[in-house]
């Protein structure tokens, strides 16, 4: 008698999201391709670099806040607590994000991604509601929440970021499309208008960076791409020539004079900070006064705690402890872009690239402007600067990046996939023409 058939067992793929799946699936459109996305354990070299950037900013901010305490009638630390304990709810957040209890996908939702803009983008318009919204030196870029303030721009870069990674990723079969390219230029022009009106040029620029970084990142037509960035460029600079002379955006020419002429007498009071800054910078040598030692934080760098804390660093730790803050960021941007390099599909890998782009980006202009390369901007430096919400944002960022983390398959354990793949195929060869001669 010829011997029964036996079934084979099919082997179970895992699921990318073993403990809630049912509960994602509704949220996530079109989620069946998805199925066998690996759901694994969190970048923790990613993770480790965010950690020690994060524990060297609140110490630094630390050093370079308690004198402007003293002199606000406050305790000394008072400003270090206030950025202790949103950094303790930013990592919150950011482990709740990172978890499987949280999946990146969940912003391909339409509706929330789309909700999430819009309101984002009546946040930014609130700050010009009076009352409400709060300036400085006529610049309305913050809402007063009466027990801290908050700068809609922060959450609208990453509100931003996630909307253009979801277009590109549904529309990517049309991106060699030489038209395709005003899809992202309609929210990212709107954006970068809704940053004018609030007097911030900075986050005008960052906006369209990282805009433009993410359609070439995501494949764009080239032609396309350099012909718009090229009228881009040419449209910003007759803009800032245009602003440059009106009253609205006059502070331009006296930091576009602080930056060229620094130590001119006559602009002793508008390049104040800047000359600070380049003091204390001068002032750490090598290997800089030691900590807690900084002259210039003690009333003579009015931003010490804010956007010049790095000059703090530099004067305190000196070349070297500087230079370690820089390789620190060079390190995570690179794990951040082989993240989203190894990401599972499309949209990780763009909202990835669109994150470490901008928190790359902002650390660089921040340098760059406190050692003078270019004019000041009034951009912070991530993780270092005083601002409880910016790190919270920030935070939560590096969360959605480990959670692509999770999914990620790195290239050798594709290739390791590839070669069983391989190897299971010939085995199923072998067997199908070994039971064909034996019949």
């Amino acid at each position: 008698m010829p011997p029964k058939k036996t079934k084979e067992k099919k082997e179970k793929k895992p699921s990318y999201l073993p403990y809630n799946h049912s509960l994602f699936k509704k949220g996530i459109p079109h989620s069946e391709h998805l199925e066998n996305i690996r759901f694994g354990e969190i970048d923790i070299t990613f993770l480790i670099l965010v950690l020690i950037l994060l524990v060297f900013g609140v110490i630094m901010m630390y050093s370079a806040s308690y004198a402007w305490a003293i002199k606000d009638d406050v305790a000394p630390d008072y400003y270090f607590k206030r950025q202790l304990f949103m950094a303790g709810v930013g990592l919150a957040i950011m482990m709740v994000v990172s978890s499987r209890l949280f999946d990146y996908h969940l912003l391909t939702n339409n509706t929330i991604n789309k909700a999430f803009f819009a309101f984002c983008s009546v946040l930014m318009l609130v700050v010009h509601i009076p009352g409400v919204g709060t300036a400085t030196a006529d610049a309305k870029r913050w809402i007063d929440l009466k027990v801290f303030s908050f700068q809609p721009s922060e959450l609208m870069k990453l509100a931003l970021i996630i909307l253009l990674a979801h277009i590109m990723a549904i529309n990517y079969r049309q991106m060699n499309n030489r038209y395709s390219v005003i899809l992202y230029l309609i929210p990212t022009g709107f954006v970068a208008l809704l940053t004018l009106a609030q007097r911030h040029l900075s986050a005008t620029i960052i906006v369209c960076i990282i805009a433009f970084s993410m359609m070439f990142i995501g494949g764009i037509n080239l032609r396309s791409f350099f012909s718009t960035l090229f009228v881009g460029i040419l449209i910003a600079a007759i803009g800032i020539l245009i602003l440059y002379q009106t009253d609205k955006f006059d502070y331009l020419q006296e930091r576009i004079a602080s930056w060229l002429y620094t130590f001119e007498p006559e602009n002793k009071d508008v390049a104040w900070q800047t000359r600070n800054s380049l003091i204390a910078i001068g002032s750490g040598n090598l290997f800089g006064l030691g900590l807690g030692n900084s002259r210039q934080k003690f009333l003579y760098l009015p931003e010490s705690k804010n956007d010049f804390v790095f000059s703090i660093v530099c004067e305190e730790l000196g070349f070297i402890g500087a230079s370690v803050v820089i390789i620190l960021f060079i390190l995570l941007i690179f794990k951040g872009f082989a993240i989203a390099a190894n990401a599972p599909d499309k949209f990780g890998m763009l909202l990835s690239a669109g994150i470490i782009i901008q928190i790359g980006l902002q650390a660089l202009l921040n340098i760059a402007v406190v050692t003078n390369t270019i004019p000041n901007t009034g951009i912070s430096l991530p993780f270092f600067s005083y601002g409880g919400t910016a790190l919270i944002i920030q935070l939560a960022q590096m969360g959605i990046i480990l959670n692509v983390s999770r999914q990620s398959i790195p290239s050798k354990e594709r290739e390791d996939a590839d070669d069983a793949a391989v190897s299971r195929a010939k085995k199923e060869l072998g067997e199908t023409a070994r039971k064909r001669m034996s019949r």
